[in-house]
């Protein structure tokens, strides 16, 4: 079965190819970056225009690339939440036109679920059950994963995501938009134990916030305007770090769960990488993070969803699927 994929919740147009659930054929991302950057943050109109101008080329690049036709297409899976309004709107209804066209069903896919379905698309897969830790520039969630298509939201931000935090910590020390990938390189040289930022929530529940933290560096900055970049992100990004670890190793025990699965852009962090599973071992448990590739927003792994609820779970979508901006993941299937 191919199945096509569409993902455009935020601000990457995507589009891939996959045979079966498992195998990708082809997975093009057109990123926005330089569109936003200038705004130090995505504009949603912006965005929305953008996904519309771009996607239907980048659909036949695909299936040129793939040596496809649209008859081979089988099934058409699309993001329709969560995410920004504008941007689902397109992707959905472009996946609709596109099942029209073809007389195809189409399936839609939560953004959050297609993140961990990141997993199933590694060799060899990694499969439930399993503590999934979403963590991105929308959303940072902890997730209790019994089998595919069961999902348990067990804590999350009470605020800002984790890579909205670095976003904002990159526009408070003049990085440009997005500041993750920067951060994390500017870390590299400096020393995380130079600046004592806090750790939010650390020893309450599963929850996060890291608004607070924000806030304690906006603090720190007025007072010690002179402090080197370096030591400030490797500084602020091991208190992150730190935080999510913590609180995804406290789920997985209080769940019973041996196995962890890092998810979604952040998870392409280089210190996340490199601390989490030391941490992990020493409580007996493993750590599984996708391909850099396969952790920020794409389609492949939109598609890989698609497939299991369409062959699996034996759901379909009507052409007339609304898309939801504040989507759930809990008891969502």
């Amino acid at each position: 079965m191919i199945v096509l994929g569409i993902e455009t919740s935020c601000d990457e147009t995507a589009v891939a190819l996959v045979r079966d659930g498992r195998e990708i054929l082809v997975n093009l991302v057109y990123s926005q970056t330089d569109l936003h950057a200038r705004y130090g943050g995505v504009v949603p109109e912006a965005a929305s225009r953008d996904h519309l101008r771009k996607l239907p080329a980048l659909a036949a690049e695909a299936l040129e690339k793939a040596k496809l036709s649209w008859n081979d297409v089988d099934l058409v899976g699309v993001t329709y939440g969560p995410g920004l309004i504008g941007p689902l709107l397109v992707g959905v209804s472009y996946a609709a036109g596109v099942a029209l066209a073809c007389d195809r069903p189409m399936v839609g896919v939560n953004h959050l679920a297609a993140h961990l379905f990141a997993l199933k698309l590694m060799e060899p897969p990694v499969e439930p059950p399993f503590l999934g830790l979403i963590a991105s520039g929308g959303h940072t969630l902890l997730v209790a994963v019994p089998r595919w298509g069961e999902y348990q939201v067990v804590g999350g931000t009470r605020d800002d995501a984790a890579g909205e935090a670095l976003d904002k910590f990159g526009r408070l020390v003049g990085l440009p938009y997005p500041a993750g990938p920067k951060i994390d390189a500017l870390a590299q040289e400096g020393d995380p134990t130079k600046i004592p930022f806090p750790r939010p929530m650390l020893e309450s529940g599963l929850d996060m916030s890291f608004a607070g933290l924000k806030t304690a560096a906006l603090y720190w900055l007025r007072e010690h305007r002179d402090a080197p970049l370096p030591d400030l992100c490797a500084s602020f990004l091991e208190a992150v770090v730190e935080v999510l670890v913590e609180k995804a190793l406290r789920a997985a025990r209080r769940f019973q769960l041996k196995r962890i699965v890092v998810a979604g852009g952040v998870a392409a962090n280089r210190r996340l990488r490199e601390f989490f599973p030391k941490r992990a071992a020493e409580r007996g448990m493993e750590v599984f993070f996708p391909p850099a590739e396969l952790c920020t927003d794409n389609a492949a792994t939109v598609a890989a969803c698609a497939h299991h609820r369409y062959t699996v779970l034996g759901r379909s979508d009507p052409l007339s699927l609304v898309p939801d901006a504040n989507l759930p993941l809990h008891g969502w299937q």
